[in-house]
């Protein structure tokens, strides 16, 4: 069977859309099982969310969207790929996360569990509990979480873990009694971009500290611009071809092919291909939800942030929000349509572990606050206040600044609807119907046409395992093979 769509290119087994992290995963895959693949890019470079440029300054490289990869350092795929031959290497601060409190403590996430739980004084035993069986437990139920929903390999592990992830933040918030403790559950919770009441919120902050004590929350050296840059070479290096510069709105723009694979979300896969699709599928797609949006600054330096706690200049990530109800407060206005005066501000701090990101002497940084959908409201004072509150003097050190809201946001990458990085909102009514309801979550109604982005399980974030899943499946329905077999036979 062959996608019949007329072009002028060769013909090739498979064509990707989209060289996002997702769409350069599963051009590998395709390609490393020894398929032809062409893979198109809009932008004039590979990378979507992973590009790094001089935004503010010469000599100063800022990430543009990704930054932080603790999903990628425990992503099976990714640990599956010489990665470091191609140019990418990972930087692991030793602290991976900070929460600074007014009274200048922070709360902090440490690589070790059993330094979190001492760290965490009152609370420590409560967070061993609630950590140390997802840790023990984690290589075991890893690939049933990290893709589509199936049948568990060990259920009852699995419920354990369910049981705690599919409720709310706010549900878990009890069991911490410190105001660090709960700063620092919160914190984490809130990169679901969801009010914290909402459900599935535990299960980001139970992942993300998972992460932070398997492996870390690493930076890519250079800039994250170097791990797709890497992905790209070694695609190559294998005979992929690929082609940048090529803004796909149909599908009458293809060469023939076996597949189709779209990393896309599901407005713009019905803009290339809903004429393919059935009436049904049609409407699922349709009523597929986007979440909040992101507001970013980046700054070029004369020196690091001079944050009050000294913990918080030793981490890679810093969580600006204070208290447990602050950010619940600012986490529910923003669903709400409002702009919190105290943003709840994700930062970065690449350059404290990474040289090359600055000019000797100078320092970069990076933060994105949550906003409403397509808000185009200037946060800069609003995040620059938080950054402000918890390293006084912060505001003299900056050189230039460079900022995005929303609308930049998405013309910089067109996944990013509204702002919404995460290709679609993480509710409990899209868990098992991202981007639509069907036993395969990646297969369209179109025989060959596949969607392969981050709006298809296991959802946002750098870790290359939708557009993996998404390969395997092509694989399974167009060539009736699996990926460990050699050549396959076209049906």
């Amino acid at each position: 069977m062959s996608v019949k769509i007329n072009g002028n290119r060769p013909d090739c087994d498979v064509v990707v859309v989209g060289s996002g992290p997702n769409g350069l995963a599963a051009a590998l895959t395709m390609q490393q099982a020894g398929l032809s693949v062409l893979l198109l890019e809009g932008a004039p470079g590979v990378g979507g969310g992973m590009r790094t440029e001089e935004l503010t300054l010469p000599g100063f490289l800022h990430d543009v969207c990704s930054a932080v990869h603790p999903l990628a350092a425990i992503s099976p795929f990714f640990n599956s790929l010489p990665l470091e031959a191609h140019g990418a290497r990972f930087i692991y601060p030793d602290l991976p996360a900070a929460h600074p409190l007014e009274d200048g403590t922070a709360a902090c996430l440490h690589v070790s569990l059993d330094q979190t739980a001492q760290a965490m004084a009152a609370d420590g035993a409560v967070y061993r509990k609630l950590m140390a069986p997802l840790l023990k437990d984690w290589p075991l139920i890893a690939d049933d979480l990290l893709g589509p929903f199936r049948i568990p390999a060990h259920p009852l592990k699995t419920f354990r873990f369910a049981r705690q992830a599919l409720q709310s933040a706010e549900a878990l918030t009890d069991r911490f009694s410190t105001a660090g403790g709960r700063a620092l559950w919160a914190g984490m919770a809130a990169h679901s971009m969801q009010p914290l009441s909402a459900r599935l919120t535990a299960a980001i902050g139970l992942v993300l500290m998972a992460a932070g004590h398997r492996r870390g929350w690493p930076v890519v050296e250079g800039g994250s611009g170097r791990l797709a840059a890497a992905m790209a070479s070694l695609f190559v290096s294998l005979g992929g071809k690929i082609e940048t510069g090529i803004y796909v709105r149909s599908l009458a723009q293809l060469p023939s092919s076996h597949a189709v694979m779209l990393d896309v979300t599901p407005r713009q896969l019905l803009a290339i291909a809903g004429h393919r699709f059935s009436t049904f599928y049609k409407w699922q797609l349709e009523r597929y939800r986007y979440g909040m949006g992101v507001f970013k600054v980046d700054w070029a330096l004369d020196g690091p942030v001079p944050f009050t706690a000294e913990a918080c200049r030793k981490a890679g990530t810093v969580h600006l929000g204070n208290t447990w109800e602050e950010i619940a407060a600012s986490e529910r206005d923003v669903s709400l349509g409002k702009h919190p005066d105290r943003p709840f501000v994700l930062m970065a701090q690449q350059s404290l572990f990474d040289p090359t990101r600055a000019p000797a002497g100078k320092h970069t940084a990076w933060a994105y606050c949550h906003v409403p959908h397509a808000s185009t409201r200037d946060m800069t004072e609003a995040v620059e206040a938080q950054v402000e509150r918890f390293a006084p003097g912060f505001r003299e050190r900056i050189l230039a600044r460079h900022v995005m809201d929303t609308a930049r946001m998405e013309a910089y990458n067109p996944n990013y609807i509204g702002g919404d990085i995460n290709g679609g909102a993480l509710r409990l009514s899209q868990l098992f119907t991202r981007p639509a309801l069907r036993s395969a979550p990646y297969r369209t109604s179109a025989k060959g046409i596949y969607i392969c982005s981050a709006a298809t399980p296991p959802g946002g974030g750098v870790h290359g395992l939708c557009g993996y899943h998404a390969a395997r499946r092509a694989w399974k329905d167009i060539f009736k093979s699996s990926l460990s077999s050699g050549k396959p036979k076209k049906r």
